[in-house]
């Protein structure tokens, strides 16, 4: 039986405004659970509670209700034991600036005792594409070089849990595919929180959406897909003139339609509430002179706008 390294129960934050003397509930009665070894992504738009649920599982802020156990210790008693376990990534913070990148790293080697630290420093550098930089003070750095040394020092550390909370943010498409490839291999659980939705797709195994400080939906990768493809997205493309759109807008059995009007032929995206419901849109498009159709395969992005909105 797998165990849940990660699990909260009704994690709740109230923060206090102080110039408005209002009250901002960041999260409200959170309840995750996740096991050891897997790759969980918390998706959710701008100010929906994904830091502050980050910073309250790495014990950087306390709950203002509800409690968390990681790794078999709970937030509020054992502070200190969680730490032991863990490495953060929050943006490129929690980087010192006025300092050399390898000093960076050689400091916190030294302070989670790490043998053999100045080879694994050397190798990390280089497979980050750090090696030119790594002796430069890290203010000359650019965005991306930050987030690599950030990286690199969560990497370093070995932990046996990862919290990475924007992680590719001013990095570019050919180094996100590289953590893409990393994170994939590690043994490791990894907490990753990005808005870059294509990199959870790749990496995590389970997923939670969390909106107005709220969890939505939480489900596995496979659960998630069947869950939605049940209302299947079907693709019609037809000629510029065609009038399909005004059959289609008639009928009830149809939850959405979107179009996109090319040069030559309109391509017409169309949800059905059910999958029982193709036999009706057949019906339909005999009539019409359909040049192609195909079925939408749905990835996590469009399940998130979906849930989200």
């Amino acid at each position: 039986m797998e165990l849940n390294i990660i699990e909260t129960f009704d994690l709740s934050k109230v923060y206090h405004l102080k110039k408005s003397k209002k009250k901002l509930r960041a999260l409200n009665n959170i309840n995750i659970c996740i096991k050891e070894g897997e790759k969980f992504g918390l998706l959710g738009p701008n100010g929906a509670g994904k830091t502050t649920m980050v910073s309250i599982l790495t014990t950087l802020i306390q709950p203002t209700s509800g409690y968390a156990i990681i790794d078999g210790f709970n937030i509020l008693k054992k502070p200190n034991a969680i730490k032991q376990n863990i490495a953060l990534m929050l943006g490129n913070e929690m980087i010192y600036y006025r300092t050399t990148g390898y000093a960076n790293l050689k400091f916190f080697c030294k302070i989670y005792q790490i043998k053999n630290w100045k080879n694994k420093i050397e190798k990390l550098a280089q497979e980050l594409g750090l090696e030119k930089w790594i002796h430069e003070y890290v203010e000359k750095y650019s965005t991306g070089m930050k987030m690599k040394l950030a990286l690199c020092r969560v990497l370093i550390i070995d932990p046996k849990i990862m919290f990475l909370d924007e992680p590719t943010l001013g990095l570019d498409v050919r180094f996100i595919n590289f953590i893409v490839e990393k994170l994939k291999s590690l043994d490791k659980t990894i907490f990753l929180t990005s808005h870059n939705l294509n990199l959870i797709e790749k990496v995590c195994d389970k997923f939670a959406f969390i909106k107005d400080g709220s969890i939505v939906l939480m489900e596995s990768k496979e659960e998630l897909k069947s869950l939605f493809q049940r209302k299947a997205q079907i693709v019609i493309v037809v000629d510029k003139n065609n009038q399909l759109i005004k059959s289609l807008e008639k009928e009830e059995f149809i939850n959405d339609i979107e179009v996109i009007i090319n040069e030559n032929n309109q391509e017409i995206t169309v949800s059905l509430k059910d999958r029982k419901n193709y036999r009706d849109l057949f019906s339909i498009l005999k009539d019409h002179d359909v040049i192609k159709i195909y079925e939408k395969d749905l990835s996590i992005e469009d399940i998130f706008l979906k849930t989200i909105d």
